[in-house]
């Protein structure tokens, strides 16, 4: 039985994860080793620990550097906000104790996707093999409980991955990368493995409705206020971020897309 207690303590260790998820996606691919001590990324001040707790330090500073006063991005306490609540959800999931550890490794795999091809319009390859492999190994785990069905699920799953993998790289082909991203049909791959068949299938179709209504805002706002760029239908937005929040809808609220 889950009580709140345990879900005040899983809300609070997403919130360390996500404050070292922020470290990762700041020097992942700079040359930068992930330890060492933080320091304000404007004037190099060395940050004490009253400065680096999770969430609490941003509030309380009003999101400026202590020392030179320069604003500290969102990413930070949007990163750790949404690694804690996924671990939350997560913890509330009706899933084995090794398949929900399997899925909070999941989630630091894919907050790092998301806030990395935010940054970069680049899906780290680590992190989405990491995931693929992950997301193959709660399959099967989740299938041997079930022996009747192991080797239908393990098929069915296994296909659903390189269907939806197949299906993106196939409109990468044809637009010479000018739609998506080689990198998005290892993340559907990964879906795939996951979700199976039916849930990937929605899981996708979600992805494209809210990319579709975010970059149609997108270009709404920038024309109402310069102050936000100019945006057309042929910027680049990244396309992972949207793959995951139809991975999540599914996860979290079995939001089922298809008639059937």
């Amino acid at each position: 039985m889950i009580t709140p207690f345990d879900s005040l303590l899983i809300f609070i260790l997403g919130l360390i994860f996500g404050s070292f998820l922020n470290v990762v996606i700041y020097r992942y691919n700079t040359g930068r080793s992930i330890g060492g001590r933080s320091q304000c990324l404007a004037c190099g001040k060395m940050l004490r620990w009253y400065e680096l707790i999770p969430l609490f330090s941003f509030v309380f500073q009003g999101g400026k550097c202590r020392g030179c006063g320069s604003k500290i991005s969102w990413q930070y306490p949007v990163v750790e906000l949404a690694t804690a609540l996924s671990f939350f959800l997560v913890w509330q999931l009706s899933l084995p104790p090794v398949s929900r550890l399997i899925y909070l490794a999941i989630v630091l795999c894919l907050v790092v996707i998301v806030a990395y091809d935010w940054r970069h319009l680049i899906i780290p390859d680590a992190f989405v093999y990491s995931f693929i492999t992950l997301a193959l190994i709660n399959t099967i785990l989740l299938s041997r409980f079930n022996l009747d069905s192991f080797g239908r699920v393990i098929i069915s799953h296994l296909l659903a991955g390189a269907g939806l993998a197949a299906f993106f790289w196939l409109l990468w082909l044809i637009s010479r990368g000018r739609w998506l991203g080689f990198a998005d049909g290892k993340l559907a791959l990964g879906i795939g493995f996951l979700l199976g068949p039916l849930a990937g299938i929605s899981a996708v179709i979600l992805a494209f409705w809210t990319g579709a209504v975010v970059g149609v805002g997108l270009i709404i706002i920038s024309r109402l206020s310069a102050r936000y760029g100019y945006v057309t239908m042929k910027s680049e937005l990244p396309f992972a971020p949207f793959l995951i929040l139809g991975l999540a809808l599914i996860v979290f609220l079995n939001l089922n897309v298809l008639p059937f």
